[in-house]
């Protein structure tokens, strides 16, 4: 989320609390990058993450399939942030991950719908 790259350079300076709230809002699931110089989300918002409604996911960022296992350090953080199993998208199974996408998909249909009769109103 951040850029961070641990030892290297510090992450940029975002909003974070503004992302994962608009994150939550919009069910977009944030990403723990199991890069172990990035490590970011920082573990240390997790529990803001949770507190705001936030699916987390954790991302191995592999550019090959020797970097799947990086995805251990993914989960560690996690852990180490608090996340339970359930509110982290690669950790559901598969009627949960569709589930999850259903609601996301017809939250945003709402949404579209929404702004198509404000639209329609405004150009009257």
């Amino acid at each position: 989320m951040t850029g961070r790259m641990l030892l290297r350079r510090p992450g940029y300076d975002i909003d974070v609390e503004r992302v994962l709230a608009a994150c939550a809002k919009r069910r977009v699931g944030v990403e723990i990058n199991a890069i172990s110089y990035r490590l970011d989300l920082d573990w240390r918002w997790h529990g803001r993450a949770l507190e705001l409604g936030c699916m987390m996911s954790t991302n191995p960022d592999a550019h090959s399939t020797e970097e799947l296992d990086l995805t251990r350090w993914g989960v560690v953080m996690a852990r180490k942030g608090g996340i339970p199993p359930q509110r982290v998208l690669n950790c559901l199974c598969l009627e949960e991950v569709l589930v999850f996408l259903a609601e996301r998909r017809e939250r945003m249909l709402t949404r579209g719908r929404k702004r198509k009769r404000v639209s329609s109103r405004l150009a009257k």
